[in-house]
């Protein structure tokens, strides 16, 4: 037998002309399935939901008819509120069972790591520079700080002196002082 690939049955004109019609039948088929969906809930609405009769009613009556339709939406709308909450509730449930479910399995989520390439050699060189650091002495890396010690001259309070040093003899002990 050849293997080389296999060739087609049908040529390429032929294969796009079935493709056109299956198309051309899909859409016509959801076309008719979108109408019939449309008649249905038409049908279900009349059904569920009778026509008012309003001719010939008096005021009285239309008042006990609004009444009374007016109760009947306070309490589809209760009950369309309390489904809401109950659905809530029990998604929240199967949310906190499913996480349970995993964490029984021991599945978690994993974040995605970034691909490192590394050579067999610099794996190794990883592994030796960790055991080395971790036997290192934490205070080797840490920055001294050398407290200089300052020169401190002799100062003298100045307010003492000021009656002193006023004058020409202050000025001449100033003088001597420097020579």
């Amino acid at each position: 037998m050849s293997e080389g690939p296999k060739k087609t049955k049908y040529s390429a004109t032929r294969r796009l002309y079935l493709k056109t019609k299956l198309l051309k039948k899909a859409s016509s088929m959801l076309v008719a399935e979108y109408e019939e969906k449309k008649r249905d809930r038409v049908n279900t609405l009349n059904e569920r939901v009778p026509p008012l009769k309003l001719s010939g009613l008096s005021v009285q009556e239309l008042q006990d008819l609004c009444k009374d339709l007016h109760n009947k939406i306070d309490s589809i709308d209760e009950a369309r509120y309390d489904m809401d909450i109950k659905a809530g509730k029990n998604e929240k449930e199967i949310q906190t069972l499913i996480q349970k479910v995993n964490e029984m399995k021991g599945m978690k989520k994993r974040p995605n790591l970034k691909r490192v390439k590394k050579s067999a050699d610099a794996m190794l060189d990883a592994l030796t520079e960790s055991s080395k650091l971790m036997k290192a002495d934490f205070k080797a890396n840490l920055k001294t700080v050398k407290k200089e010690e300052e020169k401190k001259e002799e100062v003298t309070d100045w307010r003492k002196n000021v009656e002193a040093m006023s004058g020409m003899e202050g000025r001449k002990k100033l003088f001597d002082a420097g020579q």
